[in-house]
């Protein structure tokens, strides 16, 4: 039974900028659509847009009808009739989501009172109902909580039971897992299967992750500059792609499981802007909605035709006479709007994987120059409360006792979830100064004992690429001076050659040097954020998350290009991430953080292929692998809870509250992990092999010393 029926749905914010054009989809109870593109290509417009909640200048035309009644055309108090009850929706951001000055308890209570007419007692028994129903534990206390008080994850659960409060029989989901940690990634897309089942609801995904749609959506649809390009069965349409928009989105993404982490393929160019080829940005009256993110939309392709041509590697003649409209191109209404789908057969064909970069022939690890050593790095910070009487109330570890190094030309990763203290070790670093505790030393200089000088100077050989490309880019400076500003601080004469030198070596155009950091693209500025951070020719690179704002498609060619360069230059990067697959494919040696703590360190092949402690297994079974097929078979231990408070450490193993293992050990072995806290150790006797695990019992039992 169809629940919620799109047709010939177009957004127009301004003459000639249409974020959404003709889009149409059917979705039955219990059904599960995923629509996922490229940031721009109209996926949260048309979220809005079924919704009623787009910006009054914005003209919605074409038809929304839920269980056959038309929404489209409605005034907003006839919608606010619909919406929170049997139409709900999931945001993005729940924090911005949900009201700060009231209680989470008290905010789900006023969904229910205002569209059932229950009394504020019956409410709030309801609202904690729904707490426990999405797993927040001790749901009667915690709906008294505000919503600062909560972890991200728990925040979106929140989001998810003021969604299901009044049974709906439509949720449309805008990215409810963008910017999670895989961990309660995995959670939420769980809380999610629980409140399909509980209230029969159809729900539409919008997501940019294919992995997430592989696992939990029926049917997929593909959107490209505000069109549906290609839809279908899940499992159809990841076997058998045929639009060779779909088949660069697949080919782009980084794979697990796939020995030395598959080489991906980036789609060349960026969509089309919405003007003559300008960036959306730059369109005047368009909406702050509409401009956000380095997705521009299209009226229509310069000259007419399919969009998505400039960027086609099988574009033909044909593709220049008009938007090609989708056609069935096999079994279950699997359609694509493409005119060449004879060419698009073999994915392999269309989008090519590339060659593996081929690093130079260097000396064993252990022979090659550390250029960085941490040894026993403390980071606590103090937590007061009070205003006009500050007094400390405890102390945040959030860096406590961390040790590695990395070698020349090495890539070592720090993985784990947010809060575990990745991004503060990566600060310690950057400082060149003093730690609390511990030891820091870059190119064998101990960064205690540098004088003012010396740090200036150390500088040059020590370089940061942050994780958002638009905040760190000064936009009110041109890129030419953004790329030269490092060279004018270290007193490098006659920057010019070197800023064009530098541009041609992160792929981008002379004619960038010229243009402000809102007229580029994510991924181009991700670009000139990397070519800032070459300028002064550094040893050592960190990298806090730089890919993990940007589409996948972009992903692609911003690790291409720092692959490239560890290549041709020898840099050494320490990278910070939370995504397994981009650490997979991308570095030598990963260290897995929890609390403070580096809980397993060792080469990639190793921790990935026999992970030894249980939160490394957590982390890694918890990454969505984009095929359905084998996505929907695998057998996951889930990682239940969030981070225990990191103001009070339990004693023991800290991880032992949301251990899998630890709930099936004696009562003895138990014990262990309750009051002695585990020190690293190696987990082979193989001379080789450098992996340690800080775990009573690890996974690799058979393989470790005792």
């Amino acid at each position: 039974m169809t629940v919620l029926a799109v047709r010939d749905l177009t957004v127009r914010y301004a003459p000639g900028v249409d974020a959404v054009r003709g889009v149409g989809f059917d979705v039955g109870a219990g059904e599960v659509l995923g629509v996922v593109g490229e940031s721009g290509s109209g996926k949260t417009a048309l979220a809005l847009a079924m919704m009623g909640l787009l910006p009054p200048d914005a003209r919605v035309t074409g038809s929304v009808r839920l269980r056959g009644e038309e929404l489209l055309g409605r005034s907003d108090a006839e919608l606010s009739r619909v919406r929170g009850k049997d139409l709900a929706m999931v945001f993005q951001d729940p924090l911005s989501a949900l009201t700060p000055v009231h209680p989470v308890g008290d905010q789900i209570a006023e969904a229910v009172r205002i569209h059932s007419g229950a009394t504020w007692p019956a409410a709030r028994a309801r609202a904690v109902e729904l707490l426990d129903l999405v797993g927040i534990p001790g749901a009667a206390r915690r709906a008294r909580a505000h919503p600062h008080e909560f972890s991200g994850g728990m925040r979106q659960r929140v989001m998810i039971a003021m969604a299901i409060a009044n049974d709906p029989v439509a949720i449309v989901a805008d990215e409810p897992t963008t910017a999670l940690d895989v961990t309660v990634q995995a959670q939420v897309l769980d809380v999610l299967r629980a409140a399909k089942e509980a209230t029969g609801a159809a729900i539409v995904l919008i997501t940019h992750d294919l992995g997430v749609v592989a696992g939990f959506a029926d049917r997929i649809m593909v959107m490209y500059a505000g069109r549906a390009v290609e839809s279908g069965p899940v499992e159809e349409v990841y076997r058998r792609p045929r639009m060779p928009y779909t088949i660069g989105l697949l080919q782009s993404l980084p794979r697990m499981g796939v020995a030395g982490g598959a080489r991906p393929a980036p789609i060349d160019g960026a969509p089309l802007a919405a003007v003559e080829g300008a960036p959306l940005a730059a369109v005047e009256g368009a909406p702050l909605a509409a401009v956000e993110g380095a997705g521009p939309v299209v009226a229509s392709a310069p000259g007419g035709g399919c969009a998505f041509r400039a960027r086609c590697p099988v574009a033909v003649d044909a593709c220049a006479d008009g938007d090609p409209e989708p056609a069935l191109v096999g079994p279950a209404r699997h359609t694509a709007a493409c005119v060449n789908t004879e060419a698009t057969a073999d994915p392999d064909e269309v989008f090519p994987l590339p060659d593996p970069v081929l690093p130079p022939v260097r000396p064993p690890r252990r022979e090659r120059p550390a250029v960085l050593e941490v040894d026993g790095l403390v980071r606590h910070h103090p937590l007061y409360r009070g205003t006009l009487f500050r007094r400390r109330a405890g102390t945040v570890h959030a860096v406590d006792g961390i040790g590695f190094d990395v070698r020349e030309a090495e890539t070592l990763a720090l993985v784990g979830e947010s809060g575990c203290g990745k991004t503060t070790a990566l600060m310690e670093i950057l400082r060149l100064a003093r730690p609390q505790r511990g030891r820091v030393a870059v190119l064998g200089q101990d960064t205690a004992a540098l004088r003012r000088s010396r740090r200036k100077a150390l500088r040059r050989d020590v370089q940061v690429v942050f994780q958002d490309p638009f905040t760190s880019l000064d936009p009110r400076m041109r890129v030419a001076d953004i790329i030269a500003e490092p060279l004018a601080a270290h007193g490098v004469r006659a920057p010019g050659g070197r800023v064009r030198e530098l541009l041609d070596l992160v792929g981008l155009e002379p004619v960038h040097a010229a243009r402000y950091p809102h007229g580029l693209s994510g991924g181009q500025r991700q670009r000139v954020g990397i070519a800032r951070a070459l300028a002064l020719e550094p040893r050592l690179l960190l990298l806090d998350e730089p890919v993990a704002a940007l589409d996948v498609s972009v992903q692609a060619g911003v690790m291409d290009l720092l692959e490239g360069l560890r290549a041709r230059l020898g840099i050494a990067y320490l990278f910070v991430a939370h995504d397994l697959a981009v650490v997979h494919r991308i570095a030598d040696r990963v260290a897995v953080m929890y609390m403070g703590r580096i809980v397993e360190i060792g080469s990639v092949d190793e921790v990935y292929g026999h992970p030894a402690h249980p939160y490394t297994r957590a982390l890694l079974d918890a990454v969505p692998l984009p095929d359905p097929r084998l996505e929907r078979r695998r057998r996951r231990v889930p990682l239940r809870g969030d981070l225990p408070d990191p103001t009070a450490p339990p004693p023991g193993c800290r991880f032992r509250s949301r251990c899998p293992r630890y709930a099936e050990l004696g009562a003895v072995e138990a014990r262990r992990c309750q009051e002695h806290d585990p020190m690293p150790r190696p987990m082979s006797t193989d001379r080789e092999s450098d992996q340690w695990a800080a775990c009573h019992h690890p996974l690799a039992e058979a393989r470790a010393v005792l």
